[in-house]
């Protein structure tokens, strides 16, 4: 308080750091929001349990049966991590080929398109078929619904080098792969970066929806079982875990990106 005075008395702008400034306390605003309105509609409309339950039977439900939950979201998490890996590396060798090789480029881009055509829901019953009702088949899940944003992203930044460098790299006569790994490469994370944001964020869907299609484990499995039995808390349950499992992988993973490649444009504009 002392210094807080002093520093009003001097005239040094005081440093303050508001509600909004700290993101656990927007998280859990938000939250508390949330399950106040979740309440409402439920008492306001009288909606019965197996439409809509109650926050607080979602709770119970939570704690009553966290060991299996946890053990469903162990499989998730695996399948999901495994199919960023995998989407990660062929989405970053596919725009490696794209960029040194103008023949790959030509054919490869239409495809990439074409394969966004294709919805998920179409392809999930031939990878069951080929990969069987494994992990196999979900983690391909997930890399392919990655695939095309870490690919068309990668590209773009690394097409889109400042032409500067190139030039400055040309007259101290550096090689092909010279230029690709300290210049084109270095330009392109935050590119990449983006891509990786995205990657985060849809791995989960490409994951559960090879769940529903056909599984023994996972939250997508589970929450098919919850909903055949009318088990609808429990449902709510899982998808709760789904929710929190994406949010911390998107935060995670948006920590470790601002950290590895500190010439992001948001890194440069919170130093300022």
């Amino acid at each position: 308080m002392t210094k807080l005075l002093a520093q009003w008395q001097t005239g040094t702008p005081v440093k303050t750091r508001s509600i909004h400034h700290h993101p656990l306390a927007r998280l859990v605003i938000s939250l508390g929001v949330l399950a106040l309105g979740w309440q409402a509609v439920v008492t306001v409309f009288q909606l019965p349990g197996f439409i809509l339950p109650e926050p607080l039977a979602v709770l119970n439900k939570l704690i009553q049966r966290h060991d299996v939950l946890l053990r469903h979201a162990w499989v998730t998490t695996c399948e999901i991590m495994l199919g960023l890996v995998t989407g990660l590396g062929v989405g970053l060798f596919c725009a490696l080929l794209m960029l040194l090789f103008t023949p790959v480029r030509r054919w490869m881009l239409p495809l990439l398109i074409a394969s966004q055509a294709i919805p998920v829901f179409a392809l999930a019953p031939i990878l069951m078929l080929w990969l069987g009702y494994g992990i196999a088949s979900k983690v391909v899940m997930a890399a392919i619904i990655i695939f095309f944003p870490v690919t068309t992203c990668c590209y773009d930044g690394l097409r889109h080098t400042p032409q500067g460098y190139l030039d400055l790299a040309k007259t101290l006569h550096a090689t092909r792969w010279q230029i690709l790994r300290h210049i084109r490469l270095p330009a392109a994370l935050p590119a990449l970066a983006s891509g990786i944001r995205v990657a985060v964020v849809v791995a989960p869907i490409g994951a559960v929806v090879g769940e529903w299609v056909g599984a023994s484990e996972g939250l997508g499995y589970l929450m098919l079982q919850a909903n055949a039995r009318m088990m609808i808390d429990e449902m709510f349950a899982a998808l709760i875990i789904l929710a929190s499992l994406s949010v911390a992988l998107y935060f995670g993973t948006d920590f470790l990106l601002k950290r590895a490649i500190p010439w992001l444009p948001e890194n440069s504009q919170s130093q300022s």
